[in-house]
């Protein structure tokens, strides 16, 4: 493991040669604010990529609309609480924001599972499978669903409009993710979080942690347009699978639980 860490911190002092073999170590201690040489030598977003993103939000807004409305409908119909749900997460710099999605877990439900599941998949260097994909007891009745389709991240639309995120680039961190992060791993926050990205069409939950972040940084050095118009014509079949994917699992899982309940009832004399 501290081979692949050495090789990472190589190749982050490679991309950006004027940092020479200064290594940061400070992080924020707070959320919103930035330490002056985390902004230091911080590639910038280019002009292009907001262009992109407003212009494809504009162009599919009435669509996506009215489909929000029926997945907000359907949520209140299976659920009763809220329809959105927000969670801190890691953006551009490594500054804090207000990330939005549409609940998929039950009010209440707990998160300690999730952080121990989170750290055994960033210790291991496993496959960074979600945690329902064997069953998750906290997800409501259109949860799977609307996780395995992307569809619970469309309210992230509002973070791309007020430029936390872009619809293109790395995966947003939580804080309590971002803690086990090296300095190596910095340079993926040099650039705007996405709702899809390099790594959610490279393979997603069957890559490890490690692999995730040679993606990113490796779509923060390359990302250009027609890159990004690449990743998003990627990501519908991507999704799709996903969702055939999770409809495999739900059966396999009704089968057992059917198979389960047959052999505990007691036999009839």
């Amino acid at each position: 493991m501290k081979d692949s860490q050495d090789t990472l911190l190589e190749e982050a002092r490679s991309s950006n040669p004027s940092a020479g073999t200064r290594v940061r170590t400070s992080m924020p201690a707070q959320p919103g604010r930035v330490d002056e040489e985390d902004t230091a030598g911080a590639i910038e977003v280019p002009p292009w990529k907001r262009a992109l993103d407003l212009a494809c939000i504009l162009l599919a807004l009435p669509g996506v609309l009215l489909l929000m409305l029926f997945i907000a409908v359907g949520i209140k119909v299976v659920s009763p609480g809220p329809v959105f749900f927000k969670q801190e997460r890691v953006g551009h710099r490594r500054k804090r924001f207000l990330c939005w999605k549409f609940r998929t877990m039950k009010v209440g439900a707990e998160t300690a599972a999730h952080q121990q599941h989170l750290q055994q998949l960033l210790q291991s260097d496993v496959p960074m499978t979600k945690l329902d994909a064997a069953g998750d007891r906290r997800l409501i009745p259109l949860g799977r669903m609307l996780r395995a389709s992307g569809l619970d991240e469309l309210p992230q639309l509002i973070n791309v409009w007020r430029g936390d995120m872009s619809l293109v680039g790395p995966r947003p961190c939580t804080p309590y993710e971002l803690e086990s992060y090296l300095p190596c791993h910095y340079p993926r926050f040099d650039t705007l979080p996405g709702l899809t990205g390099l790594w959610q069409v490279r393979g997603k939950n069957k890559t490890t942690f490690r692999e995730m972040i040679r993606l990113d940084i490796d779509y923060v050095r390359n990302k250009s347009l027609w890159m990004d118009l690449e990743i998003m014509v990627a990501t519908f079949s991507t999704l799709a699978s996903q969702v055939r994917e999770a409809r495999g699992q739900a059966r396999s899982q009704c089968r057992t639980n059917g198979e389960t309940e047959r052999s505990s009832q007691p036999l009839v004399q």
